[in-house]
């Protein structure tokens, strides 16, 4: 059976304290059962924090981002070796934001996703079409692409530590979400690309949602064959509406 994950990615939001507030909420308003991983990702500044916090529970700290060096003159970067030094274990890659703004290459991510694995991390790597790809019909083909150009090298053995999260940048903080229909489809054409390439492990990988999810459309979202959870953004920075989601789940 694939394995269940709620994400909350903060972006950057909140502060210390704000941080320490919304974890405590969190921990003593979860959800009963542990079918779900749940996630949390700060801000690098309150990662350390956060771990701390959470250290007696079933809630894992993730960071949102991580060079590909092991270190070096990178003013203002974070190695592998930092995140695992306080206790992170899991990192998002390539989301779209990172592929907007700082104009990540699929190269470069499939650098950051070797790091990462040499560092015996988790991978939540994230692909996903604009608006554009998606208006002219070319979505699946961008969506390949990002797989293959970023996380087709690896061995079989490697899959173990990659989730994906499909995420339709169209729907991403825009109030619009893909129905139910369109997540389930690109949830499946992915599985497939997977299994083309490496077998019957297809069948074990995660793949989540990421687009404007939430607690009144996550039920249906969920409820697709081939979504195992959600990357989720803005309803992640409230107790209340992240709390329903993870219920959903």
């Amino acid at each position: 059976m694939r394995h269940k994950v709620i994400a909350g990615n903060w972006k950057m939001h909140k502060n210390a304290a704000e941080t320490t507030t919304f974890l405590n909420d969190l921990v003593n308003n979860m959800p009963n059962g542990k079918e779900v991983e749940v996630m949390v990702a700060p801000p690098f500044t309150n990662l350390m924090l956060a771990t701390q916090i959470l250290e007696d529970t079933n809630i894992t700290v993730a960071a949102q981002n991580m060079h590909q060096a092991e270190g070096g003159a990178f003013t203002g970067e974070i190695s592998a070796d930092m995140l695992t030094s306080v206790g992170v274990q899991t990192v998002i890659l390539g989301h779209s934001e990172r592929r907007q703004y700082f104009k990540e290459t699929p190269s470069l991510l499939a650098n950051k996703v070797d790091t990462a694995l040499r560092h015996k991390m988790r991978v939540i790597f994230c692909v996903g079409e604009e608006l554009k790809d998606r208006k002219s019909k070319q979505f699946q083909n961008v969506v390949f692409y990002q797989l293959k150009d970023s996380l087709f090298h690896l061995p079989k053995e490697a899959w173990e530590n990659i989730i994906i999260a499909y995420e339709p940048v169209w729907a991403i903080g825009t109030g619009e979400t893909a129905t139910p229909e369109q997540a389930q489809e690109m949830h499946q054409f992915i599985r497939e690309q997977i299994a083309h390439h490496y077998g019957s492990l297809a069948n074990n990988v995660t793949i989540l949602y990421g687009g404007s999810v939430k607690p009144d459309n996550a039920q249906t979202i969920f409820s697709q064959p081939d979504v195992d959870g959600g990357l989720i953004g803005g309803a992640a920075l409230n107790t209340a509406d992240f709390t329903a989601i993870i219920e959903a789940m």
